[in-house]
């Protein structure tokens, strides 16, 4: 399943995390666990924010992608299931199908 994970870092853990060189480590073992198709970064609320869009074979994958992040940099993260273009033709091709 395709899905978003959005990560929210407060400022002053970040501040010291980006200070001491964990921000851009636990980003990119973020990156190499999940392998995402995309990852944007911004400010979302006046934090440092991470958007990684990604295959969750499983929801049991959960603890593996959120522990690191709330362990070495208090974040908050958000897993939400998400669809391409292809993915919502697909959706909504199969509401014009004839039921049964």
């Amino acid at each position: 399943m395709r899905a978003m994970l959005k990560v929210t870092v407060p400022v002053e853990q970040g501040n010291k995390a980006v200070m001491d060189g964990t921000l851009p480590k636990v980003i990119q073992e973020t990156v190499e666990r999940i392998k995402p198709e995309a990852a944007y970064f911004t400010v979302d609320g006046g934090k440092r924010t991470a958007f990684f869009f990604f295959d969750m074979a499983e929801a049991s994958q959960m603890p593996q992608i959120g522990e690191p992040l709330f362990m070495t940099l208090g974040a908050a993260i958000e897993v939400t299931p998400v669809m391409n273009a292809q993915d919502l033709q697909k959706g909504l091709a199969s509401l014009a199908q004839p039921r049964r």
